[in-house]
This record gives C-alpha cells, sequence and structure tokens, in this order.
C-alpha cells in the first residue's frame, strides 16, 4: 500500500524514495543511496545537479525582484538571456516567447503559427500536421498533435484536429527501398497530405528533429529536413521545430535542427534550457513571423510567463554550456557511450538497435532480433528494466509503445554532459546487469 500522504504523485502504483540531494551525475535519496543518473530525469539534466553558479544566479535575481507581470514589466535578465541565446538559435532574427516549460512552448508555439496567417491575411489556415509516433506535450494542443496512442487514448474525446502523417523510424522503415531517399518519400506523403487537406488550410507542421521518447531517439535520414522544408515553403506552411529535448546541447550541436541546417519558422524549447533548476520554456519565432504578429498583437498568455528568474537562471546555464564547452563534450561522450554500448550489448540477442546523437540515446529491445518483432506490451519489459536498473542504482528512462500495435520497448539514457568517462562505463555496466535480471532477457543470454 502506498504511504499516507495529500500528494497526488506522478505514479500510483508505487511509493517512490525521497531525493535528497544531487551533485554532477548523481542523486542521493533519504536512505543514502546512491543513484547514477543515466536519464538527466527526463533527458532535462545538461550542466549537472548541484552547479553553484546556476543557484547562485537563482538566487541574486530571485532576492533583487522574483516576479513582475509580463505586460507591466520586462527584466534585464529576460532581455540579457534573449539577447544571448538568439544568435544561437537557427531562425533569422529570433524574437523568443518565455513560458514555464515544454508543453505551453508548445501551445505558444500553434497559437504563434495561427495567428501569423491571420494577420497575414490567411484566416483560413488553421490545422496543424504532425507525425504518428511523435510526442509533444501534455496540455491539449500538444497531446492532439502528438502521435503517441497511449498518451491520447485517455482523452481522445477532446482531441481530433491534428492531421498525422507517418512516422519517421528508420529502424523500422515499411519500405523495401529502405536507404533509398527514404526523406524523399516522407517529404511526398506530407504534400499528398498538404494538397489532400488543402494548403489554404494548413498552418503549419510541426515535428522533432530527432525524435525523443515517443519512438526512443529516432535520428531522421539526412534527405530528410531538407525535403520537408521545401514542401511547406511551397505551401506557405509553417515549420515548428519541436527542439524541448533536443536543444541546448543534448544531440551533440546546439539544436537538433543543426544537423541537416534545417530553419524553422518557429522553434520550441524546455527541459535542457535551465536544466532543471527552474520551470523554463520558450517558442522562438523568426523575425519575419513576429514582424507579421506584432501590428495586430498576439492574444495569449501565462501567469508565469516571461519570468525574471527562470531567464537568470537560462542565462546561467547557458554560460555554464558555453564555458566549459559541453555541447562539444555532449557530442564526444555520446559517441563514447555508443561504443561502450556497442560492445557490451551489440551482440545481445533481445537487442535489436543502439541509437541516438550526442547524449540522446536508445536501446530498442525487442523479442525477435532476425525480425525485429517487438515483445508484446502486455509484457512490459521496458517497465521491468527500468526497475531493475533503478534498484541497481542507475537511472534510466522509459520509452514504450512505438512499434506495430502499440508494443515496443526502448529504454532512453541522457545523462547530464558533465558525467565522467569512469562514469560512462558504470552506467552501461548497471545497464547490462539490469537487462540481466529481467526473466524475459536474461533467458536470452545476457549473463
Amino acid at each position: 500500500m502506498p504511504r499516507p500522504s495529500n500528494v497526488f504523485p506522478r505514479v500510483t502504483d508505487r511509493d517512490l524514495p525521497f531525493a535528497a540531494r544531487a551533485s554532477g551525475a548523481s542523486i542521493w535519496d533519504s536512505s543514502g543511496k546512491h543513484y547514477l543518473d543515466g536519464s538527466g530525469g527526463a533527458i532535462v539534466v545538461g550542466v549537472g545537479h548541484g552547479d553553484e553558479q546556476v543557484v547562485e544566479a537563482m538566487a541574486r535575481q530571485a532576492s533583487s525582484m522574483a516576479y513582475a507581470h509580463g505586460t507591466q514589466f520586462t527584466s534585464e535578465s529576460l532581455e540579457r538571456y534573449a539577447s544571448r541565446v538568439a544568435p544561437l538559435l537557427p531562425l533569422e532574427g529570433a524574437r523568443i516567447y518565455p513560458v514555464s516549460g515544454g508543453s505551453e512552448a508548445v501551445e505558444t508555439a500553434l497559437k504563434i503559427a495561427r495567428a501569423y496567417h491571420v494577420a497575414a491575411g490567411r484566416p483560413g489556415k488553421h490545422k496543424v500536421i504532425a507525425r504518428l509516433g511523435s510526442y509533444h506535450g501534455n496540455t491539449r494542443g500538444a497531446l492532439d498533435a502528438s502521435g503517441r496512442a497511449a498518451l491520447r487514448r485517455p482523452y481522445s474525446a477532446w482531441l481530433g484536429p491534428a492531421v498525422h502523417v507517418p512516422a519517421v523510424y528508420e529502424y523500422r522503415c515499411p519500405w523495401d527501398t529502405h536507404d533509398s531517399a527514404c526523406g524523399a518519400r516522407h517529404a511526398e506523403q506530407l504534400d499528398r497530405v498538404i494538397r489532400e487537406q488543402g494548403p489554404e488550410n494548413v498552418a503549419c507542421f510541426i515535428a522533432e528533429p530527432v525524435v525523443g521518447a515517443a519512438l526512443g531517439a529516432v535520428a531522421p535520414p539526412p534527405d530528410l529536413w531538407p525535403a520537408v522544408q521545401e514542401v511547406c515553403r511551397a505551401h506557405e506552411v509553417l515549420v515548428i521545430a519541436d527542439e524541448v529535448m533536443t536543444g541546448f546541447g543534448r544531440t551533440g550541436r546546439w539544436f537538433g535542427s543543426d544537423h541537416w541546417g534545417l530553419r524553422p519558422d518557429i522553434l520550441t524549447a524546455g527541459k535542457g534550457v535551465t536544466s532543471g533548476y527552474w520551470p523554463f520554456g520558450f517558442a522562438a519565432a523568426s523575425g519575419a513571423v513576429f514582424d507579421i504578429i506584432a501590428p495586430g498583437g498576439f492574444v495569449h498568455g501565462f501567469t508565469y510567463s516571461h519570468s525574471a528568474v527562470g531567464a537568470a537562471v537560462a542565462d546561467a546555464v547557458l554560460t555554464r554550456l558555453l564555458d566549459d564547452d559541453l555541447v562539444e563534450e555532449s557530442r564526444r561522450k555520446g559517441e563514447r557511450l555508443l561504443a561502450l554500448l556497442d560492445d557490451a550489448l551489440g551482440d545481445h540477442p533481445r537487442v535489436g538497435d543502439i541509437r541516438g546523437l550526442g547524449l540522446m540515446i536508445g536501446v530498442e529491445l525487442v523479442a525477435d532480433r532476425s525480425s525485429k518483432r517487438p515483445f508484446p506490451r502486455s509484457e512490459r519489459i521496458t517497465e521491468q528494466v527500468v526497475a531493475a536498473a533503478k534498484a541497481g542504482g542507475l537511472l534510466v528512462y522509459p520509452s514504450a509503445g512505438g512499434a506495430e500495435a502499440g508494443d515496443g520497448d526502448v529504454i532512453m539514457l541522457g545523462p547530464p554532459f558533465v558525467i565522467t568517462d569512469d562514469e560512462l562505463a558504470e552506467l552501461v555496466e548497471l545497464l547490462r546487469r539490469a537487462l540481466g535480471s529481467v526473466p524475459g532477457l536474461r533467458n536470452a543470454g545476457s549473463e
């Protein structure tokens, strides 16, 4: 039975330990047990736990001015942060709209797209196109855009307007001609759907540059984003790059878009913006989009948007990323982690794929390696591995249900960029042991 509590928890089927302290890539609970944070929480923590400079920046801003409403004041911390982060974004003349996290950022981005078309004299453009096998957040508009069936199902009666195109999932590519212009074929499908819906009705296309939690660190074919961008430009459909998980160095570049030269019209950010130190994210619009919207105003807002403290924390995290070259560290350590995983698990009969960019990595588990047949979701392989890893002192992140019929199991890794090389080796060994302790995996010869 769960312990008595007045908290409505994230999980209701088990008691959780109390997190007591954290430093670098480590967390300790109140009993003193140590956990290696192999996932940065929910692929959030980049600069590491317990960074004194970030905490000091938070305290300085909070002590001088903690809150002022965004319609009444701006703040030095917000203006400074916007001026520093804008040149790093893959948009021209970026304007950032700060919010409290990724879901709010996506809601804001969708409204920006709609407001842009209305202001531009195209009021019919209202439809959102997204991908199956995607995740964009848990607010209603963000969830509607998401293509993750298990998360949509309880709220399906409230959802519906978004249109979805097939997932980009290279490991499970459905085409016999895989590796032959897959990106172009996906772009052709998007073009067909836009034409079917009517270009005069489609406002935007939203997608993650690298698919995160829904499929587990799935990178696209290299020809995808240039072709998709060309299709969207031809139909005056805005491109929204959801960089909530992939941004701020997670994939070994500042943004996932940078790997393929993607220049979106709107970008969303969260998670790594403040590395978990403050609930903060933003939607960024290009200068061209902002200039169309600005004269008539933007009907939108949140009580805690444009936070001075959040901006101060984000600025301190940005400084840490720059000063310690942590984006490059993410790239280097990601390559090392992939090599270690391949050495330890590459021949495992239940490991179908090891993939990722930077320190955003997925390990896909399968019932049959030759056919790529997934385990039935009812076996809850992902949940068993996550629990076994935690019992052994390793925190990993689950990604389940991305394969056919809602089956599929992926373990995601996304440790802080400050993780040491020795800790990377420890991470892989702890994961190997966790796989070996799960009956459906152990019986395949993982020990």
